[in-house]
């Protein structure tokens, strides 16, 4: 399976309302489930809307659940998530909301049971934080960030 976890079935999704789309994957191949709106939003040129669909997901502990944008809806409606990520941890049980951000110059309609984001389960990894007494060495040849290694 594309998104992190071999048993997916401890993800338990509930639907608010029976008219709500169903999480779902386009494809076999797909990575991650698309995620639709519950309702129809207009969203200004340089705005924010925050999205409902509908769901509350139950994360089992150790998880957390990843919201991408799609890519289709930035290429063809400007719009994209406004935290270029959502992150849903496993303690959050009440309903998601995606933050849509219209990028582009024209108004733009979201419909109801619309795909608006992908969402990934993925595995959190428990580290602590080793604290250093000095910087840390360099390890390659890199000279900096912001384009160092290349145009």
């Amino acid at each position: 399976m594309g998104c992190g976890c071999k048993d997916l079935t401890k993800l338990g999704v509930y639907y608010l309302d029976p008219s709500i789309k169903p999480l779902f994957k386009a494809t076999e191949g797909s990575a991650c489930w698309d995620i639709c709106s519950s309702q129809s939003h207009s969203i200004e040129p340089g705005s924010i809307v925050m999205v409902e669909t509908g769901i509350i997901l139950d994360i089992p502990n150790g998880y957390s659940v990843r919201l991408h944008p799609r890519s289709s809806l930035a290429y063809k409606k400007s719009l994209t998530l406004a935290n270029a990520e959502g992150v849903i941890d496993a303690d959050y049980v009440d309903p998601v909301k995606i933050l849509l951000y219209n990028i582009g110059k024209t108004l733009q309609f979201i419909q109801s049971g619309e795909r608006i984001c992908q969402a990934e389960l993925v595995r959190n990894v428990n580290f602590k934080f080793n604290v250093l007494t000095e910087p840390p060495k360099q390890k390659t040849e890199r000279n900096g960030g912001f384009g160092s290694t290349g145009s």
